[in-house]
């Protein structure tokens, strides 16, 4: 497995565009009830997502699904409304390690 340079991230909103809501684990939602986070939970249950073909759309009615839900512009950049508890897929993610990321590019990687 490769590891990657420390970046700091930008804050572009740009990785949270890929809507959380189907990374989700059973151990976020586990976390979040004993959190008592009902406003996590609630927009989780209104917003249940599946793939459909290139696009993710919401099983309760339809609607194409567009970021994550808890991603907010505020001051000229994107900021986190769940930072503190948010999921795993997205503590997990690092600064340059995607294609989607725009300080992705060969040679980030560190052998």
């Amino acid at each position: 497995m490769k590891s990657h340079k420390k970046i700091k991230c930008k804050r572009c909103g740009t990785c949270c565009l890929a809507n959380l809501i189907a990374f989700v684990t059973d151990a976020d939602k586990e976390r979040w009830k004993r959190e008592q986070r009902q406003d996590i939970l609630h927009i989780l249950e209104n917003n249940s997502a599946v793939w459909a073909g290139d696009r993710l759309i919401s099983t309760i009615d339809g609607h194409q699904l567009h970021g994550c839900p808890f991603l907010m512009w505020e001051n000229g950049r994107y900021t986190c409304t769940i930072y503190e508890t948010r999921p795993q897929v997205c503590r997990n993610y690092v600064p340059g390690s995607s294609h989607i990321c725009p300080y992705h590019k060969k040679g980030n990687e560190v052998p």
